[in-house]
């Protein structure tokens, strides 16, 4: 008689999760209504001219945010989104007819708490939450939500120091115990930091909240906010198994996976090098509970030098998360002459944004991450940004996103296959919204296209894509036709 657990897993688990992903930032707008303050995401500008290859500029100092939040001349898209903030139920009804077992979004930390140090929560925007994830329920959606996806309060950035004041940490996590009283038992998976190894002039204003003209030493100050993420990471874990020790609590990465550029030892080294410090290092603090040896050692290379205590060593060590997530999109080259960039792929094929399109790297990484951490993987993104055309019929014929995704999913099954444990997939984004790194409508990565363009004109119509009625057949066929 064989041994069952001997057996190799034959495909997708009957009870995985079959989804997609938005962030409330890029999605609800009303970004003035229902006591909601304003967020950094409001202050983002998209310029008459702008390049459709380059990034917003994510990089402010505290007199251009304050200027930026009483401008009623410039376009801001996140202000408005897709209206999703009045939308929602409609949107969520199109994400039931698709099948989907999950949705992960997030909460605007803005909308519950204004000003970010406020005493006590918006009950107005509380509310909103509670009909959306109701709503979510009532489909048989299961929400898998972010605590906080780049909407810090812009007090806590132009009052405090962003998340390299220790006093936000301490607001973020009366802002987590309010969620996880209000929601623990409608909400189920937790994730407290979208990307959390978002660094660089994106992520210093983004993720951390760092202004330009406040820190002499901008590398020191960006590693004191990233160690009270971790702290706060972790404590967030600690307060939501003391409310409800049945919650999971995981934390995203970015995948930023690179390849060595050849099989020379230096440049193999120069790969792994990228990957600890831009991978490993963010899952060995929050997955295994401590700082690495070379995270020390790059530290000390560097003069490197920021607080922590006793107590965060503790936290860290004793609330080590539930699951680890990531958006996986993309992979680079490493490249010694240029250690953070890197170079581009001579194998792969490129979408028109120039990200590089392997899903052997999907493959690759959940093998990687799943053996390293031995932790229940969940995909919190992954898409084809697209040009997408509606054609006289009224259509969207998106084959090249059918294409990106039936790679990505069967790479995922493979991954199962090998004994990766991953228990959901939440594609990017399953409705059309406002790109992160561009600000645009363009770049879309919907099932679902919204009749809006960059300036934010259109009538703002839903329309079902070619990719609506594919990844309905994924999920009614649990991954294993992929059309």
């Amino acid at each position: 008689m064989e041994n069952a657990a001997m057996m190799p897993a034959k495909g997708f688990p009957g009870s995985f999760l079959w989804g997609g992903a938005i962030a409330a930032n890029q999605s609800e707008g009303a970004w003035n209504e229902g006591g909601k303050g304003p967020s950094i995401a409001d202050i983002e500008i998209l310029p008459e001219e702008y390049s459709r290859l380059g990034f917003l500029g994510f990089s402010h100092t505290a007199d251009e945010v304050n200027a930026a939040i009483v401008d009623e001349t410039g376009y801001y898209p996140r202000r408005y989104g897709i209206d999703f903030y009045h939308t929602y139920a409609e949107d969520l009804k199109l994400m039931q007819e698709m099948g989907f077992k999950c949705f992960r979004t997030s909460f605007n930390w803005a909308r519950i708490f204004p000003n970010g140090d406020d005493p006590e929560p918006c009950e107005e925007g509380l509310a909103f939450y509670d009909r959306m994830i109701d709503t979510m329920l009532s489909y048989g959606i299961e929400p898998v939500m972010t605590i906080s996806h780049y909407e810090m309060p812009t007090r806590l950035v132009t009052e405090y120091d962003g998340w390299a004041d220790r006093r936000v940490l301490e607001h973020f996590l009366r802002y987590c115990r309010v969620l996880f009283e209000r929601f623990h038992d409608r909400v189920r998976y937790w994730i407290p930091f979208n990307q959390i190894n978002s660094l660089g002039g994106w992520g210093e204003f983004a993720s951390l909240g760092l202004v330009n003209d406040r820190f002499e030493d901008r590398r020191q100050a960006t590693y004191q906010a990233l160690h009270n993420q971790f702290v706060a990471n972790a404590k967030a874990v600690c307060i939501a198994h003391e409310i409800d020790p049945s919650l999971m609590v995981g934390m995203m990465l970015g995948d930023d996976r690179r390849y060595a550029k050849t099989c020379d030892p230096s440049d193999q080294l120069c790969a792994y090098q990228h990957m600890q410090m831009n991978n490993y290092f963010y899952c060995d603090v929050l997955a295994r509970g401590g700082y690495p040896g070379y995270a020390k050692r790059f530290f000390e290379e560097r003069g490197i030098s920021f607080e922590v205590t006793e107590e965060d060593e503790r936290v860290l060590r004793e609330n080590p998360v539930d699951f680890l997530s990531f958006s996986y999109y993309s992979t680079r080259v490493a490249d010694p002459q240029d250690f953070e960039v890197g170079a581009d792929n001579p194998h792969l094929e490129k979408s028109i944004w120039g990200w590089a399109i392997d899903p052997t790297g999907f493959r690759i990484s959940l093998n990687d991450y799943w053996d390293r951490y031995r932790k229940p993987l969940f995909i919190a993104e992954n898409g084809l940004g697209a040009l997408d055309e509606v054609t006289s019929d009224g259509h969207i014929h998106d084959q090249y996103r059918i294409e990106y995704l039936r790679a990505h999913v069967e790479a995922m099954r493979e991954a199962i296959k090998d004994g990766v444990n991953v228990f959901g997939y939440a594609s990017w984004g399953p409705i059309d919204i406002v790109s992160c790194s561009q600000g645009e409508m363009s770049k879309r990565y919907g099932y679902v296209y919204v009749d809006r363009d960059d300036r934010g004109n259109g009538t703002g119509k839903r329309i079902k894509k070619d990719s609506f009625f594919w990844y309905q057949n994924v999920i009614s066929s649990n991954g294993e036709d992929l059309g």
